[in-house]
């Protein structure tokens, strides 16, 4: 998609979001894309674009957390909202989610910050903005990235049952208009940012909340330890 490199995306995905892709604005996305991979420093790298879709397929999807946009410094962002690689040292908020994880469940403070293990068990980790410029904070928040993101949340709510979005901060709980209330589970607080976190994210409980929601269902728990 972005100069011969096409993101990888998960067929379910690629086949509900399908209209998306086919849809002027994103065409007009594309060629800013190209762009600004071309011209400036952007992240995440061009091959984890998509990696929250194609890590967490939509008819596997359990839980939803959505973050902003990228973490803009070097080698952070990889595509899964809040989660850096590791070996990369962990960002504020990411550390306050795991903080609050620890006072919820009693798991120990992890020592990297990679969040696939809860993405591979259903954990859709969406960022609103998909990519960012280097050191250049929402940098990317009006080219096209919100219709697709907002799309996408749209279509796990129409087309799925029993999901649980966990709406962390203004931005994210802007997002509840676009969710069935009849269908789905809605988790609010403010942001995990340590600008916000002592003002109700801590001791939110959204964690074990989830997984006592899971199991009302019959589905499967997440296990939120990173491995």
């Amino acid at each position: 998609m972005v100069n011969n490199v096409t993101p990888k995306i998960e067929s379910g995905w690629k086949s509900v979001l399908m209209p998306q892709f086919q849809a002027p604005y994103f065409s007009e996305l594309k060629e800013t894309l190209i762009r600004e991979y071309d011209q400036k420093v952007v992240y995440p790298p061009k091959s984890k674009l998509f990696a929250a879709y194609d890590t967490t397929p939509f008819d596997k999807v359990k839980v939803v957390i959505l973050g902003q946009d990228p973490y803009h410094g070097p080698g952070q962002a990889h595509g899964l909202c809040f989660s850096v690689p590791h070996g990369i040292p962990q960002p504020p908020s990411l550390k306050n989610i795991f903080k609050e994880i620890n006072k919820d469940l009693g798991i120990e403070l992890p020592d990297n910050g990679n969040l696939e293990h809860w993405a591979k068990q259903g954990v859709f980790l969406l960022n609103t903005f998909l990519s960012v410029r280097e050191a250049s904070p929402l940098s990317h928040s009006k080219i096209g990235w919100e219709r697709f993101t907002d799309a996408s949340i749209e279509a796990l709510s129409e087309h799925r049952q029993g999901l649980i979005f966990l709406l962390w901060g203004s931005n994210a709980r802007k997002k509840k208009d676009l969710i069935d209330l009849n269908r789905h589970h809605v988790l609010e607080s403010v942001h995990p940012s340590p600008l916000s976190a002592h003002r109700g994210f801590f001791g939110c409980g959204h964690f074990s909340k989830t997984n006592e929601l899971l199991n009302q269902m019959g589905k499967e728990p997440i296990d939120w330890e990173i491995k």
